[in-house]
Protein backbone atom coordinates (compact mmCIF):
# COMPACT_ATOMS: atom_id res chain seq x y z
CA UNK A 1 0.00 0.00 0.00
CA UNK A 2 1.45 3.41 -0.84
CA UNK A 3 1.38 6.55 0.87
CA UNK A 4 -1.45 8.16 -0.90
CA UNK A 5 -3.58 5.40 -0.57
CA UNK A 6 -2.94 5.10 3.06
CA UNK A 7 -3.66 8.07 3.78
CA UNK A 8 -6.65 8.52 2.26
CA UNK A 9 -8.65 5.34 3.92
CA UNK A 10 -7.08 7.52 7.22
CA UNK A 11 -9.05 10.40 5.66
CA UNK A 12 -12.24 8.46 5.35
CA UNK A 13 -12.36 8.30 8.88
CA UNK A 14 -13.48 11.49 8.91
CA UNK A 15 -12.20 12.11 12.25
CA UNK A 16 -8.73 14.26 12.94
CA UNK A 17 -7.07 12.11 15.40
CA UNK A 18 -6.74 8.35 15.08
CA UNK A 19 -4.74 5.85 17.33
CA UNK A 20 -2.46 3.36 15.96
CA UNK A 21 -5.01 0.05 16.67
CA UNK A 22 -7.74 2.51 14.63
CA UNK A 23 -5.33 3.09 11.91
CA UNK A 24 -4.32 -0.43 11.53
CA UNK A 25 -7.89 -1.71 11.58
CA UNK A 26 -8.57 1.20 8.58
CA UNK A 27 -5.23 0.03 6.67
CA UNK A 28 -5.80 -3.49 7.54
CA UNK A 29 -2.52 -3.86 8.97
CA UNK A 30 -1.08 -5.06 12.44
CA UNK A 31 -0.77 -2.81 15.06
CA UNK A 32 3.46 -2.62 14.17
CA UNK A 33 2.44 -2.87 10.74
CA UNK A 34 0.30 0.17 10.29
CA UNK A 35 3.17 2.22 13.18
CA UNK A 36 5.67 2.03 10.27
CA UNK A 37 2.74 3.13 8.15
CA UNK A 38 1.87 6.29 10.11
CA UNK A 39 5.63 7.02 10.51
CA UNK A 40 6.47 6.72 7.35
CA UNK A 41 3.20 9.35 6.20
CA UNK A 42 4.57 11.70 9.11
CA UNK A 43 7.70 11.90 7.47
CA UNK A 44 6.39 12.81 4.18
CA UNK A 45 4.55 15.74 6.26
CA UNK A 46 0.71 13.60 5.76
CA UNK A 47 0.25 12.99 9.46
CA UNK A 48 1.89 14.47 12.87
CA UNK A 49 2.89 12.17 15.96
CA UNK A 50 0.51 14.02 19.19
CA UNK A 51 2.71 11.42 21.58
CA UNK A 52 3.08 7.81 21.85
CA UNK A 53 -0.02 5.80 19.87
CA UNK A 54 -1.83 9.25 18.88
CA UNK A 55 -1.51 10.95 15.11
CA UNK A 56 -3.25 13.73 13.73
CA UNK A 57 -4.34 13.39 10.25
CA UNK A 58 -2.70 16.22 8.94
CA UNK A 59 0.21 18.30 9.11
CA UNK A 60 -0.94 21.01 11.68
CA UNK A 61 -2.57 19.46 14.82
CA UNK A 62 -4.95 21.91 15.82
CA UNK A 63 -4.33 22.13 19.58
CA UNK A 64 -7.65 23.26 20.63
CA UNK A 65 -9.66 19.77 18.99
CA UNK A 66 -7.77 17.72 20.30
CA UNK A 67 -8.46 17.11 23.93
CA UNK A 68 -11.62 15.23 23.29
CA UNK A 69 -8.93 12.30 21.63
CA UNK A 70 -6.78 12.94 24.66
CA UNK A 71 -9.26 12.31 27.13
CA UNK A 72 -10.80 9.17 25.80
CA UNK A 73 -13.27 7.43 25.91
CA UNK A 74 -14.24 10.04 28.58
CA UNK A 75 -15.52 13.49 27.67
CA UNK A 76 -14.03 16.87 27.93
CA UNK A 77 -13.74 20.48 27.01
CA UNK A 78 -11.52 23.20 27.22
CA UNK A 79 -12.30 25.75 29.82
CA UNK A 80 -10.47 27.86 32.39
CA UNK A 81 -7.79 30.30 32.07
CA UNK A 82 -7.66 28.82 28.14
CA UNK A 83 -11.37 29.60 27.47
CA UNK A 84 -11.10 32.95 29.73
CA UNK A 85 -8.66 33.72 27.24
CA UNK A 86 -10.33 32.81 24.42
CA UNK A 87 -13.54 34.58 25.02
CA UNK A 88 -11.85 37.58 25.56
CA UNK A 89 -11.94 37.91 29.39
CA UNK A 90 -7.85 37.17 30.66
CA UNK A 91 -5.43 38.87 28.08
CA UNK A 92 -2.49 36.95 28.83
CA UNK A 93 -2.18 33.38 26.95
CA UNK A 94 -1.82 30.09 29.13
CA UNK A 95 1.58 28.67 29.25
CA UNK A 96 -0.37 25.19 28.82
CA UNK A 97 -4.12 24.17 27.73
CA UNK A 98 -6.92 24.01 30.40
CA UNK A 99 -9.14 21.38 30.65
CA UNK A 100 -12.28 20.47 32.14
CA UNK A 101 -13.01 16.53 32.09
CA UNK A 102 -14.59 13.52 33.42
CA UNK A 103 -11.71 11.65 33.08
CA UNK A 104 -9.19 11.75 35.98
CA UNK A 105 -6.56 15.04 36.87
CA UNK A 106 -3.58 14.76 34.60
CA UNK A 107 -1.50 16.31 32.68
CA UNK A 108 -0.46 15.02 28.99
CA UNK A 109 2.37 16.21 27.36
CA UNK A 110 2.00 16.44 23.04
CA UNK A 111 3.51 18.02 20.51
CA UNK A 112 1.43 20.75 19.95
CA UNK A 113 1.98 21.27 23.92
CA UNK A 114 1.25 20.35 27.45
CA UNK A 115 -2.75 20.18 28.52
CA UNK A 116 -3.89 20.08 31.64
CA UNK A 117 -7.04 18.30 32.17
CA UNK A 118 -9.14 18.94 35.42
CA UNK A 119 -11.46 16.30 36.69
CA UNK A 120 -14.93 17.66 37.16
CA UNK A 121 -18.35 15.72 38.97
CA UNK A 122 -20.64 14.56 36.24
CA UNK A 123 -23.48 16.67 37.51
CA UNK A 124 -21.43 20.04 36.85
CA UNK A 125 -19.78 18.58 33.55
CA UNK A 126 -21.18 21.09 30.76
CA UNK A 127 -21.43 24.33 29.43
CA UNK A 128 -19.24 24.45 26.72
CA UNK A 129 -20.09 25.24 22.84
CA UNK A 130 -19.05 23.28 20.09
CA UNK A 131 -17.32 25.78 17.23
CA UNK A 132 -17.58 25.69 13.87
CA UNK A 133 -14.46 24.00 13.19
CA UNK A 134 -15.12 21.19 15.97
CA UNK A 135 -13.65 22.85 18.65
CA UNK A 136 -15.49 22.41 22.38
CA UNK A 137 -14.61 24.84 24.26
CA UNK A 138 -16.54 26.29 27.69
CA UNK A 139 -19.20 29.29 27.69
CA UNK A 140 -17.59 32.50 29.98
CA UNK A 141 -19.59 31.85 32.23
CA UNK A 142 -18.84 28.25 32.84
CA UNK A 143 -15.00 29.00 32.24
CA UNK A 144 -15.44 31.27 35.38
CA UNK A 145 -17.67 28.46 37.46
CA UNK A 146 -15.19 25.77 36.64
CA UNK A 147 -12.02 28.00 37.95
CA UNK A 148 -14.16 29.27 40.85
CA UNK A 149 -15.03 25.65 41.46
CA UNK A 150 -11.67 23.78 41.13
CA UNK A 151 -9.20 26.39 43.14
CA UNK A 152 -10.57 24.33 45.83
CA UNK A 153 -8.21 21.70 45.27
CA UNK A 154 -5.04 20.69 47.10
CA UNK A 155 -3.09 21.82 44.21
CA UNK A 156 -3.89 25.13 44.87
CA UNK A 157 -3.54 25.72 41.19
CA UNK A 158 -6.33 28.03 40.08
CA UNK A 159 -6.03 30.22 43.25
CA UNK A 160 -4.09 33.41 41.77
CA UNK A 161 -6.40 34.70 39.46
CA UNK A 162 -5.54 36.26 36.65
CA UNK A 163 -7.03 40.16 35.98
CA UNK A 164 -10.42 39.29 34.08
CA UNK A 165 -12.24 41.47 31.95
CA UNK A 166 -16.34 40.94 32.23
CA UNK A 167 -17.78 42.44 29.23
CA UNK A 168 -21.74 44.07 29.03
CA UNK A 169 -22.90 40.52 27.55
CA UNK A 170 -21.76 38.51 30.39
CA UNK A 171 -24.54 35.92 31.65
CA UNK A 172 -24.79 36.25 35.45
CA UNK A 173 -27.70 34.15 35.41
CA UNK A 174 -26.20 31.32 33.93
CA UNK A 175 -23.34 31.71 36.32
CA UNK A 176 -25.78 31.71 39.12
CA UNK A 177 -26.98 28.75 37.98
CA UNK A 178 -23.80 26.64 37.31
CA UNK A 179 -23.38 27.48 41.14
CA UNK A 180 -27.06 26.24 42.00
CA UNK A 181 -26.06 22.67 41.01
CA UNK A 182 -23.36 22.36 43.28
CA UNK A 183 -24.41 19.47 45.32
CA UNK A 184 -23.37 20.31 48.95
CA UNK A 185 -24.80 23.52 50.65
CA UNK A 186 -20.93 24.00 51.89
CA UNK A 187 -19.12 23.86 48.56
CA UNK A 188 -21.76 25.90 47.03
CA UNK A 189 -21.05 28.66 49.57
CA UNK A 190 -16.93 27.83 49.35
CA UNK A 191 -17.89 28.36 45.41
CA UNK A 192 -19.93 31.72 45.59
CA UNK A 193 -17.07 33.57 48.20
CA UNK A 194 -14.58 32.51 45.67
CA UNK A 195 -16.52 34.09 42.63
CA UNK A 196 -17.21 37.23 44.95
CA UNK A 197 -13.64 37.38 45.28
CA UNK A 198 -12.53 37.46 42.02
CA UNK A 199 -15.36 39.54 40.29
CA UNK A 200 -17.38 41.07 43.27
CA UNK A 201 -20.74 40.40 44.66
CA UNK A 202 -22.71 40.68 41.55
CA UNK A 203 -21.52 37.39 40.60
CA UNK A 204 -23.82 36.10 43.04
CA UNK A 205 -26.61 38.74 43.68
CA UNK A 206 -27.19 38.65 39.86
CA UNK A 207 -27.83 41.92 37.53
Amino acid sequence: MNAREAFARLQRLKIPVVATADAAAALGQSTYAASKTLSRLAESGLVTAVRHGTWWVGASPDPYRLPEYLTAPMPSYLSLQTALHLRGMVEQIPEVFYVVSLARTKRIATSPGVFSVHHIAPELYGGFEETTGGVKLATAEKALFDLAYLSGGRSRLFTAVPELEIGKKFRWLELRRWVGRIPSARARTLVEERLERFVGRRATAGR
